[in-house]
């Protein structure tokens, strides 16, 4: 088996393959119980992606005896099911190589002064390069990171581009070595099971209002304002699916936050047993700034607006259009702008 492989190959070079349908939302849950008991251990950590994150150890090791323990607690904290690998350097990038290198469960620490000889060796797939630039230095004779840094800045930039320029300055040691550790999430949540498998799309928006509901009503919630909405759904015959919205603004108005989200719960891709909605990154404020003195003209806006809105209700959405312009260049007057209806 290797990736990329088409599934009827795979299938017909071993029939007894197991395929394991994606479960997102699983994975999201169980990342943040992982950073959770990593801050947990002491450490700040700043997530990168799924799998991947930065800590320092600095603030931690005199607490602890010594960047030996520190590293311990972290292979502690996430457990030995997951594989943790851990690499230690003055620098993110070399931090990451070492980490990529390292054995399952154990710890890979580079001093600053060999940290070019340590990536000189490496595979250049640990730079963040599009598959199309990698192809293009394997074809110049450029496989190894050594190779690509000692090539000038300058001839980079001029012969691959940009992506390319980037990637030798992480070479260079000139990456952004601190960690922005995360504020711990501030979320809550609520699930509700169906009886039984459930695919119809009034059923699955109610049940999501009903969810909505309960979260507004929370006493946890303590007046604040939600920035993030995100709904999951375990699906039937095992698997899982997941959206999320941020907003512009915090808001705690339902109908707003329906609206964000419950449109996408079209796009289920099989028949749900459960959903969950979670309100994330609540605001510390249980207030917002009003209007002292409202803006000339608002009055006669909102007027208008409300008069738009029963034309339309009474006569169609094509009621009521506006003229956007699309080619203004041409000779042709009526190819250099179209009739649209407004939405306002």
């Amino acid at each position: 088996m290797r990736p990329g492989m088409r599934l009827s190959e795979a299938l017909a070079n071993c029939p007894e393959l197991v395929l394991a349908e994606q479960d997102p939302a699983a994975a999201e849950e169980e990342w943040e119980r992982i950073l959770r008991r990593l801050e947990e251990a002491g450490l700040a950590v700043e997530p990168v992606e799924p799998g991947c994150a930065y800590f320092e150890t600095e603030g931690v090791e005199r607490m602890v005896g010594g960047i030996s323990a520190v590293l311990r607690k972290a292979l502690d904290a996430i457990g030995p099911y997951w594989q943790p690998r851990i690499g230690v350097a003055g620098r993110r990038f070399a931090a990451l190589a070492a980490a990529s290198v390292a054995p399952a469960g154990r710890a890979i620490v580079v001093d600053d002064a060999e940290a070019e000889l340590f990536l000189e060796p490496l595979p250049l797939h640990l730079l963040p390069l599009s598959p199309e630039r990698r192809e293009e230095l394997a074809e110049l004779g450029i496989k190894q990171l050594g190779q690509l840094s000692r090539l000038p800045s300058a001839a980079v930039r001029d012969r691959m581009g940009r992506e390319a320029a980037e990637a030798r300055r992480l070479l260079g040691g000139e990456d952004d070595n601190r960690v922005a550790a995360r504020r711990p999430a501030a979320e809550i949540a609520e699930a509700l099971e169906f009886p039984e498998p459930v695919a119809n799309e009034v059923t699955l928006e109610l049940a999501f209002s009903a969810l909505l509901d309960r979260l507004l009503a929370r006493e946890e919630r303590g007046g604040r304002l939600p920035r993030r909405l995100a709904v999951s759904a375990r699906l039937v015959g095992g698997g899982s699916w997941r959206r999320t919205a941020t907003l512009r603004e915090p808001t705690a108005e339902s109908e707003r936050l329906r609206q964000s989200l419950a449109p996408k719960l079209k796009e289920l891709p099989a028949p749900a047993v459960e959903l969950r909605l979670e309100l994330g990154e609540l605001t510390e404020s249980v207030g917002t700034q009003a209007e002292l003195v409202r803006p000339r003209g608002s009055r006669l806006r909102g007027r208008l607006r409300e008069g738009l809105r029963q034309v339309r209700a009474a006569m169609g959405m094509e009621a009521v259009c506006t003229v956007v312009e699309v080619a203004p260049w041409s000779r042709i007057p009526e190819a250099r702008a179209i009739l649209v209806p407004r939405d306002d």
